[in-house]
């Protein structure tokens, strides 16, 4: 996917309603995971899994991922880290 015509999200638009359920994009173009939901500053990401079962949160600040709508008006995120690395990333708790 050719991210570079999607267009940006304000920081006026990283809400619970809009983010959540977002999915996220790694270096490869890869779905390495989705918004759970937002705890404070931080995004909240399932990572593996399917469909939801077996996939543990990570924790990460909203700044560490550029959200985006594509041209249907679906909301992503892309990142530079691999699915590996957030796995590797200690379990979020609420």
């Amino acid at each position: 996917m050719d991210h570079t015509s999607h267009v940006r999200l304000t920081n006026a638009e990283l809400t619970p309603d809009i983010l959540e359920g977002a999915t996220i994009y790694g270096p490869d173009d890869e779905k390495i995971g989705s918004v759970d939901h937002l705890h404070g500053s931080r995004v909240v990401i399932d990572v593996g899994g399917f469909l939801g079962i077996g996939a543990k949160p990570v924790a990460v600040t909203a700044s560490q991922l550029d959200f985006m709508r594509d041209e249907d008006g679906d909301v992503h995120a892309v990142t530079s880290w691999t699915k590996d690395q957030l796995k590797a990333m200690p379990e979020h708790r609420d």
